[in-house]
């Protein structure tokens, strides 16, 4: 399991609201059984500049974002209390969609020799696509938890998952993951 990491993705207080219900337990899931196995975990978040210096207004996403969000003054920015991270986990902050964006993280996975990377996030069809298909083009085995990511449009995200994703990666649900692992040990 040295090889693997788990990428929990914009899992802040602020994107739980447009998800559906059953998304955070999925998630907590997730991560408890990441731990369990002791495979690492990297929490992803978004983290813009004071003012959102970072952020050049042809952005049609974050360009379009109130100047106080998801800085480092923004309460609705810090990563959910339930899937906050442990002492000696890692947090990668980026400035875009894509988890790799604005940061180190490619430097980090392979300074911990990580060539497998699960992935669970919101939304769907922004950083879990964004990051599959760059983490597919830098040669990186993926797997999509499909019952721990979510979007705000349920259509797309069964279309990704079902679609796109599963020509690309492997896509698994957190207790079919769970499994696989216990079967490794």
């Amino acid at each position: 399991m040295s090889s693997t990491a788990l990428l929990l993705m914009d899992l802040q207080s602020s994107n739980l609201a447009h998800t559906p219900d059953d998304f955070l337990p999925h998630a907590v899931h997730a991560l408890g059984t990441a731990r369990a196995a002791g495979v690492q975990v990297i929490h992803v978040a978004l983290r813009l500049r004071r003012g959102h210096t970072d952020v050049h207004p042809r952005n049609k996403l974050f360009g379009a974002l109130p100047h106080h969000l998801f800085t480092d003054d923004d309460p609705g920015a810090a990563i959910h209390p339930d899937v906050a991270p442990a002492d000696g986990e890692i947090v990668v902050h980026k400035n875009r969609v894509s988890a790799f964006a604005g940061n180190n993280l490619r430097q980090i996975l392979d300074a911990q020799g990580i060539d497998h990377l699960v992935l669970s996030g919101i939304a769907t069809g922004g950083i879990v696509l964004s990051t599959t298909l760059q983490a597919f083009d830098l040669d990186y085995r993926i797997t999509v938890l499909s019952d721990a990511c979510a979007d705000p449009d349920p259509a797309l995200h069964d279309t990704l998952v079902g679609g796109l994703f599963a020509k690309r990666c492997e896509v698994t649900t957190v207790e079919e993951w769970g499994k696989t692992l216990n079967a490794a040990s």
